[in-house]
């Protein structure tokens, strides 16, 4: 049996009280971060592989059903406000389409071909990279897609949460995360899509830092799309630049960047 469709080390939830059911979920989320450990060696060579692709102009695509296909989505949306990339860099796809972010589409999932049919709309090359995110490993869609990407020279990488799953075999860089039964049989959205969302974490952030979109410990291009924003920005300058905040926000406004704005100052220094 997959580890992850193994009976919960508890039972009878219905009978616990409250308390003892966040207490009990808590001390199974614990867990996540040491079997993440386990697999930085893994995430690394992921990270290093995604670094030298866009480096050579290619992008990262991550592919997935249900919760792992929502999470790549996340992942790859929260890249061009937080880093300042071009929408198109980071691409999200899910198994049903735009519709099963919110709704599940039924049988979707079990489509071997459909993968790559959404790959190709993006007209997907060989500097691309392909991360399939499945939590059981054998998702037929996940599966099917980084098969035939094999096939085409495509690079491909993999986030799942049972030890030798088909999608392991064919990925060239697989990352396993073996967090264990879940709270509730089978509900992989819990310790499973946690161990997932921490390891898009540590890949992205990692890719952007690598690739220059970070100075310091600041995201100095991050999209200037609200009020908070442009208050954070602002004392950015400020820190780097010695300006006033009124002076410092103007002079962010105008160049639009915090990364510019710093060097304009510096250079009319």
């Amino acid at each position: 049996m997959l580890t992850t469709e193994s009976d919960s080390l508890y039972d009878r939830l219905e009978t616990m009280s409250t308390l003892e059911l966040l207490n009990n979920i808590n001390r199974e989320d614990q867990t996540v971060p040491l079997a993440v450990a386990k697999a930085i060696p893994q995430i690394e060579q992921l990270v290093e592989a995604v670094v030298r692709a866009m480096q050579n102009g290619g992008r990262l695509f991550y592919l997935g059903a249900g919760t792992s296909g929502r999470l790549g989505i996340v992942d790859a949306s929260e890249c061009p406000p937080t880093y300042g990339v071009e929408h198109g860099l980071v691409i999200g796809i899910i198994a049903g389409g735009d519709r099963a972010i919110r709704y599940p589409v039924e049988f979707a999932e079990d489509n071997r071909e459909q993968g790559w049919l959404d790959l190709s709309e993006h007209a997907i090359t060989k500097n691309d990279v392909v991360v399939g995110i499945a939590a059981s490993g054998g998702t037929p869609y996940v599966v099917g897609a980084l098969e035939k990407c094999r096939t085409e020279g495509i690079v491909t990488g993999c986030i799942t949460c049972n030890a030798g799953s088909p999608v392991t075999q064919v990925a060239d860089f697989p990352i396993e995360v073996v967090v264990g039964p879940e709270f509730v049989t089978g509900s992989t959205r819990m310790k499973s899509g946690t161990a997932q969302k921490l390891v898009l974490n540590m890949l992205s952030t990692s890719v952007m830092i690598r690739m220059g979109r970070v100075r310091g410990n600041k995201m100095v291009d991050m999209q200037l799309s609200n009020h908070k924003l442009v208050h954070r920005g602002t004392a950015m300058v400020m820190q780097q630049t010695g300006l006033s905040k009124e002076q410092a926000e103007a002079l962010l406004l105008e160049q639009g960047s915090v990364r510019k704005a710093i060097d304009h100052a510096k250079a009319n220094h």
